[in-house]
């Protein structure tokens, strides 16, 4: 038995209606499978499925009783801190989906950019916005973070 991959990331919005919207309008998912769970407080929720048809990400309406970390933001201003920091999307053109964000109602935060990261260098682009929703969203062009290639492994790395 193994991990295969990330099956979902699980959300829960203010508004589920703008919230849905805007990940089929802005990143391209396709609405899934739609359910209530009464039982949990649950009035709406969705599967939204990823262009890669592999990742999904599952929206809850705002009052339903859901595994969550962290608390809740008090404020549009405040920042929830828990284990989840951001998620980030592949995208072909960071400069264009970072337009396209911005232009359906999140908010900018880092503008694009390219960075270089790390021993090898690694050279990166990406920006960061929140969704309408509040999501720490980063578009990020393709990349390969597989580093076994090298000789330095992340363990004689940590020794140093």
């Amino acid at each position: 038995m193994s991990v295969k991959g990330l099956a979902h990331i699980a959300i829960q919005a203010k508004d589920y209606k703008a919230t849905i919207s805007f990940y089929i309008d802005v990143l391209g998912f396709k609405l899934g499978h739609h359910w209530s769970l009464p039982s949990f407080q649950i009035k709406e929720a969705s599967m939204l499925i990823s262009p890669d048809q592999r990742t999904c990400i599952e929206i809850f309406d705002n009052d339903a009783v859901i595994a969550a970390q962290g608390k809740k933001a008090l404020s549009e201003e405040d920042i929830a801190h828990g284990a989840l920091l951001h998620f980030a999307f592949y995208v072909d053109n960071v400069d264009e989906m970072y337009q396209k964000a911005l232009a359906h109602g999140a908010k900018a935060f880092i503008a694009p950019d390219s960075i270089s990261l790390g021993e090898p260098p690694l050279l990166i682009k990406n920006a960061i916005v929140h969704s309408p929703n509040g999501e720490v969203i980063e578009f990020l062009e393709e990349v390969d973070f597989d580093m076994s290639n090298y000789t330095t492994s992340y363990k004689d790395a940590s020794k140093a």
